[in-house]
């Protein structure tokens, strides 16, 4: 509809100048054909015969069937205006002009002729009318009258009649055809918007995220297909991730909490049955329980910890962290965890942007990775320069074709299942360097020694910025 209103007015425009123009162009065409138009009688005035009377009506009636007289080619008609309001004609006048009060005033000297428009008496034609003065004898006295030459009009008006009509043909046929052919360009652009709204409901009535739509071209709507595919294929990932996530916890959960549920149900048979279990078999049951429990402990935490970058308020815990002292009360924990390990340290002053606590429980992971998979008499090597922090043990190392594993989600490596831990730990420190905007790696020492060295690269500054 709007390109067929802009077609319509474009149309209109430019049918109106051409209208204008065409119209212009015939009447100056008239004008010019009247203003060559003879001023002087073929026949002299003295010896042509007039036929006068008070109205142009009554004078024309008195002008015989077959007229003699001639003043000029017939296209033209002529009338004669006497000062006393006479109106006269020649012996070959077939039809007068309407007469206006300003016609029987003579021009003066300086202006030899002058135009206006006029119809016929009795007549519906139109007419282009010149009037100049000139001198008559009429009943044997010489006197001046107002010459009136008239040419009709009709054959002009009948043209832009006609024109009015072709034009106002082809503007209706290009308004139409403007109308279809703007209906089958929008319908073909916005197709793919179609097909945007038809996968969006598809979504919203099934819940089938990833669903994705053809993208062609390169214009805007191509990119809002591109957006769209790119925003579903995220959601299908995250639900994807989460579903992992999902599953691979409760099958993480399902161990201990079928080993506590054992143990439950054994000491509750001893004592309904009055079988008391000895006492070092119900003091390691005790113990198992509480490892179990300790173990539940902290794979609750590590999932309420993957699950912290996903709240909404997460920006609001970012603040100017001192990583050095981060990185010391870290080291606090791990000689704790490790008593008879030696810990090698260097820290350097360096200020992050991020969240405290989680930089924290990171560099505990990664010490804790280290403690635990170090010889009891081990040494680990923690150091931060410029940023680089590096937490190197002496341990047996990681297998090369397990590294590109190491910050999954639940995976453990299948020399270590036996260790203590839930396989987030790492996955932990990847999220958390992530949202600091840093980088994370693990592998082989660099001096080709035993053990595997982890480093972690945070952007900041050494002095503090506040």
């Amino acid at each position: 509809m709007l390109t067929a209103a802009a077609v319509a007015v474009a149309i209109a425009v430019v049918a109106g100048a051409s209208w204008l123009l065409v119209r212009e162009s015939l009447y100056q065409e008239v004008r010019d054909s009247l203003a060559v138009a003879p001023r002087t009688p073929l026949v002299p005035p003295d010896r042509a015969e007039l036929h006068c009377g008070a109205t142009p009506a009554e004078a024309l009636a008195g002008v015989p069937a077959e007229g003699t007289s001639r003043f000029g080619p017939q296209k033209y008609d002529y009338q004669f205006l006497l000062a006393d309001g006479t109106v006269c004609f020649l012996g070959d006048a077939t039809r007068a002009v309407q007469v206006q009060p300003g016609d029987r005033v003579p021009l003066p000297r300086s202006k030899q002729e002058a135009y206006r428009t006029g119809s016929y008496l009795g007549s519906d034609d139109s007419a282009l009318v010149r009037r100049t003065n000139i001198t008559v004898r009429v009943r044997g006295v010489q006197q001046t009258a107002v010459l009136l030459t008239a040419l009709s009009t009709a054959g002009v008006e009948k043209s832009l009649s006609s024109l009015a009509l072709l034009i106002t043909g082809i503007a209706g046929l290009g308004v139409v055809g403007a109308g279809v052919a703007g209906r089958v360009v929008a319908r073909s652009a916005l197709k793919p918007v179609d097909q945007l709204t038809d996968a969006v409901e598809h979504i919203a009535r099934t819940e089938e995220v990833g669903t994705t739509i053809p993208v062609n071209g390169s214009d805007e709507i191509a990119r809002l297909s591109t957006s769209f595919n790119s925003m579903s294929t995220a959601l299908a990932n995250s639900r994807e991730r989460q579903t992992r996530l999902i599953a691979d916890a409760g099958h993480e959960l399902r161990t201990p909490l079928t080993s506590l549920r054992t143990n439950v149900d054994l000491l509750i048979r001893s004592d309904a049955q009055g079988r008391a279990l000895p006492p070092e078999t119900r003091a390691r049951m005790l113990g198992n329980m509480k490892a179990q429990m300790q173990e539940l402990t902290v794979l609750i935490g590590d999932l309420l910890q993957l699950s912290r970058p996903d709240t909404p308020n997460r920006e609001a815990v970012r603040t100017v962290v001192p990583f050095h002292e981060t990185v010391e009360r870290a080291l606090e924990r791990g000689r704790l965890r490790g008593p008879g390990m030696t810990f090698e340290t260097e820290v350097n002053p360096w200020y992050v942007h991020g969240d405290p606590a989680a930089l924290e429980r990171a560099v505990i992971n990664l010490l804790d990775n280290a403690v635990k998979y170090s010889p009891p008499s081990g040494t680990v090597e923690v150091r931060l320069r410029a940023g680089r922090l590096t937490v190197r043990d002496h341990g047996p190392g990681i297998p090369a074709e397990e590294l590109p594993y190491v910050f999954d989600r639940f995976w453990r490596s299948p020399s270590s299942r036996q260790l203590p831990g839930s396989g987030l730990g790492l996955s932990i420190v990847a999220q958390t360097v992530q949202d600091t905007g840093g980088q994370i790696a693990l592998g082989p020492a660099p001096d080709g020694g035993p053990g595997t060295q982890a480093v972690m690269v945070l952007p900041g500054q050494p002095d503090d910025p506040r």
